[in-house]
């Protein structure tokens, strides 16, 4: 039965055709960290979308205390609830999910699985039909280092995205 209801309500179109269902852009701020990503974006309904994109870990951010030689490649994918029934601008809450392979670059080589986990509540604006600004604030969890590197616990999260909508 719940499966028959998330079903129909993934199938269900938003109720303006003219209005953008997809959006595509990029969180500066996780670039400045050093972790750039890519989201693509599907309003499945009026309240609800789901993004998915790569993620990588190629560089040292802004806040990396000396040099960490490890990059992460893998998934992000998201969730975003639009109480408000404007999917995919408005006010939202979202829950998010990295999962990345690690591997070190330099000293002695390691491998493993690493990742986070968010939920946030922010906001999206579609300016034109076509410009997408949002932001978010929330709470993560990281479980993203590997051979004394990186980051790991509890921190706060935060979401910001620029992109394109149509």
């Amino acid at each position: 039965m719940h499966a028959l209801m998330l079903w129909t309500a993934l199938a269900a179109s938003p109720a303006t055709a003219a209005d953008p269902t997809w959006t595509v852009s990029v969180d500066p701020l996780t670039v400045a960290l050093g972790y750039p990503h890519l989201q693509v974006e599907h309003a499945f309904t009026d309240g609800f979308s789901l993004y998915v994109g790569p993620h990588a870990r190629l560089f040292d951010g802004l806040l990396t205390e000396g040099t960490e030689p490890f990059r992460g490649y893998g998934l992000e994918t998201g969730a975003r609830w639009f109480p408000k029934g404007e999917a995919p601008t408005g006010v939202w809450l979202m829950a998010r999910q990295v999962l990345a392979r690690l591997h070190t670059t330099e000293g002695p080589e390691a491998s493993e699985f690493g990742g986070y986990s968010s939920v946030l509540g922010g906001y999206t604006v579609i300016l034109g039909d076509v410009f997408v600004l949002s932001g978010g604030l929330g709470f993560q969890y990281l479980y993203y280092d590997i051979a004394g590197m990186g980051s790991s616990g509890p921190f706060p999260a935060a979401h910001t995205n620029l992109g394109v909508a149509f």
